[in-house]
C-alpha cells in the first residue's frame, strides 16, 4: 500500500502536542533518548572526548592504511579466518572464563527445538507455529539467510504483517510520542488473524499460516565504459493461507536474516554519539537526511533508540533474541511469556495446544538461557580486514568516500567505557553504520511502518564482514530481501537520499567502480 494512503496522524498545534505529552505516561513524556538504561557506562572525561574526536576523523589520505583500521573490532577482533566459521568466533579479548558462557551460548543458539509434550523437557515448547526449529537454521554459522532457492525450503526469510489502524482507533503511547515529536507517524496493527509475522511451518496437526510466493523480473542497467548489470526485481506473495484472506490493507515485508557479528559493539556505542548524525531536515543540503528509530522498550518501559533489526526497530540484543524466540520459532521466555508464541486470539485452537512452560523452567526458555544466548550473539567477532594496504583497495576507499557513501555508513566510532562488559568497553570500531533511518526511495520500499519508520525507509546496514557472505552463507545475496546477487547490484538498489551516490556510480570510470567493489570486498 502506497504511504500516500496509509492512515497517518497528524498534529494540528504545537498546543495539542503539549497537552497530548501532558497525557503520556511519565516515562514517555519525559523519555531521554540519549541514555543508555541497558549499558552501565563510566562516564566520559573530556581527555577520552579529545582523543574520540581525533581518532574518528574522517579520512583524507588515502596512500595508506590508516591506523588501527586492519582490526575493525578493536581489540575484539579476530584473525579472519578462510572457511565457513569465520563469523563463529568469540570476541578477541574474551578472558577464559567468558569464553565457557559463549560456548554453552553457542549450544542454545544452535538447538534444535521440538514440539510439546515431550521427553526432552529441556527443548520442548517448539511453535505452535514457527518458521524456523533453531536460531542457526536462518541465521546459518551466523551469516546472512537466503531468498528461496529452487529446490529449497526457504527458512532464512518470511514476511511481516500489519493492517492499518482504523482512524477511530486510540494511539498507544509510543505513537502519541511519535506524533507529538515529528507531527505524525504512520500507524498500523497485527493482522487480527495472523498478527505481526507470517509462520510457513506448524506443528503436527496444525495448518501452517501460508508458503511464500516470489516471482522475479529482470531489469538492465546500463553503466559507463560500455558496462552494464542486471538487477532483479521481486513480486513477493502470501500463497497458501491456512486460516483465509489477511486483513483489509494487509501489508508484508519480506526479511531475510541478517548476519550476526558485531552487535555487541553496536549496542554499546553511545546513543548521544548515534544521535549526533541526525539531519532529518537536511540541514547540511548534502542530501542525506537520516534519523533514528524511535522504539517502545518492554524490558525497561520507556521509549529507547532502536538499533537492531532491518529498521532498527529492537533497542538491544536481548530484546531481539527475545522477540526471535517468540515469533520465529514460538518459544517463550520472561520477555515474551506466552506459550503459544504468534497465535492470536482468532487462532484458538492453536493458542490451546500444548506448550512446554510448566516445568521448573517457567517459559520455554528461562532468564538464564535467554542471557546465555544474548551473551552469545554479543560476542561473535567481526574478523580482522584483509588487503588493506592493496593499492585498489586504497583507491576503492578514496572512491567511497569522494561518492558521499560515508554520509550514512558512518566509518568509526568509540564504545562507551563499560562496567562488565571488558569486550565491548571503550573500542575504536569500523562497523560503516549510522544506525540511523534513511529513505531508500521506491525501489526498495515495502510501504510497511515500523514505529517511527515509514514504508520507504531502512536502517543503514553495516558493512564489516561484509565480503565474506560467500565464504560464510554460500552465496552473496544482500539487502532486506536477498535481492542483490552482488555488492554491485547492492548499489545500484541505492535510491531516495542515495540517489546521487548510485548515479555517481553508475557514471564513474569502469576502473573507480571495480576499485570501490574491491574495497568493499576487504571490509
Amino acid at each position: 500500500m502506497p504511504n500516500s494512503t496509509r492512515r497517518r496522524w497528524t498534529k494540528p498545534s504545537k498546543r495539542f502536542a503539549c497537552l497530548l505529552l501532558a497525557c503520556l505516561p511519565a516515562a514517555v513524556a519525559a523519555a531521554d533518548l540519549a541514555s543508555d538504561p541497558h549499558l552501565d557506562t563510566i562516564p566520559r572525561s573530556a581527555d577520552d572526548a579529545a582523543r574520540i574526536a581525533r581518532v574518528t576523523e574522517p579520512a583524507t589520505d588515502f596512500t595508506a592504511p590508516e591506523r588501527f583500521e586492519g582490526n575493525p573490532a578493536g581489540a575484539a577482533t579476530v584473525r579472519a579466518r578462510d572457511n565457513a566459521d569465520a563469523f563463529s568466533q568469540p570476541s578477541g579479548n574474551m578472558s577464559f572464563e567468558n569464553e565457557l558462557l559463549f560456548k554453552v551460548g553457542n549450544g542454545l543458539f544452535r538447538k534444535i527445538w521440538v514440539s510439546s509434550p515431550s521427553s526432552t523437557l529441556a527443548s520442548d515448547g517448539l511453535g505452535p507455529l514457527f518458521n524456523a526449529r533453531g536460531c542457526q537454521s536462518c541465521h546459518l554459522k551466523d551469516g546472512r539467510g537466503h531468498p528461496p532457492v529452487e529446490g529449497e525450503e526457504p527458512s532464512s526469510i518470511f514476511l511481516r504483517v500489519s493492517v492499518p489502524a482504523g482512524d477511530d482507533e486510540p494511539m498507544t503511547g509510543i505513537e502519541a510520542y511519535l506524533a507529538a515529536l515529528d507531527g505524525h507517524v504512520d500507524r498500523d496493527r497485527p493482522d487480527p488473524v495472523y498478527g505481526l509475522q507470517l509462520q510457513n511451518f506448524a506443528v503436527q496437526g496444525q495448518p501452517a499460516e501460508y508458503r511464500l510466493g516470489v516471482e522475479w523480473a529482470e531489469e538492465e542497467i546500463a553503466l559507463s565504459d560500455g558496462e552494464s548489470a542486471s538487477l532483479r526485481r521481486p513480486v513477493w506473495r502470501a500463497d497458501n493461507l491456512g486460516y483465509g484472506p489477511l486483513g483489509e490493507g494487509a501489508m508484508t515485508s519480506p526479511r531475510v536474516a541478517p548476519q550476526m557479528i558485531g552487535l555487541g559493539l553496536l549496542e554499546a556505542i553511545p546513543a548521544g554519539d548515534i544521535l549526533a548524525h541526525e539531519d532529518p531536515d537536511d540541514a547540511d543540503g548534502d542530501g542525506i537526511s537520516g534519523r533514528a528509530n524511535i522504539v517502545w522498550s518492554e524490558e525497561f518501559g520507556q521509549p529507547m533508540l532502536g538499533r537492531f533489526g532491518l529498521k532498527a526497530g529492537m533497542p538491544t540484543i536481548k530484546a531481539q533474541s527475545a522477540g526471535a524466540f517468540s515469533g520465529d520459532i514460538g518459544i517463550s521466555s520472561p520477555m515474551h511469556a506466552a506459550g503459544w508464541g504468534e497465535c492470536t486470539a482468532a487462532q484458538d485452537i492453536c493458542r490451546g495446544l500444548p506448550d512446554g512452560g510448566g516445568d521448573a523452567r517457567g517459559t520455554e526458555i528461562d532468564g538464564e538461557g535467554l542471557d546465555l544466548v544474548t551473551f552469545y550473539s554479543r560476542n561473535l567477532a567481526v574478523p580482522a580486514r584483509r588487503d588493506i594496504d592493496d593499492p585498489e583497495v586504497l583507491r576503492g576507499k578514496e572512491v567511497f568516500y569522494a561518492t558521499g557513501c560515508t554520509s550514512c555508513h558512518v566509518p568509526k566510532f568509540v564504545t562507551a567505557r563499560l562496567k562488565g562488559r571488558d569486550e565491548q568497553s571503550f573500542q575504536l570500531i569500523w562497523p560503516y553504520t549510522d544506525l540511523l533511518l534513511h529513505d531508500m526511495g521506491e525501489g526498495l520500499a515495502d510501504n510497511r511502518p515500523e514505529f517511527r519508520a515509514n514504508g520507504r525507509e531502512w536502517r543503514t546496514a553495516p558493512l564489516w564482514g561484509i565480503g565474506l557472505t560467500r565464504q560464510v552463507s554460500g552465496h552473496s545475496f544482500l539487502l532486506h530481501d536477498g535481492r542483490a546477487r552482488s555488492l554491485l547490484e547492492a548499489v545500484l538498489w541505492h535510491g531516495g537520499e542515495a540517489e546521487a551516490q548510485k548515479q555517481a556510480v553508475i557514471d564513474m570510470p569502469a576502473p573507480d567502480r571495480a576499485a570501490l567493489i574491491r574495497y568493499l570486498e576487504s571490509l
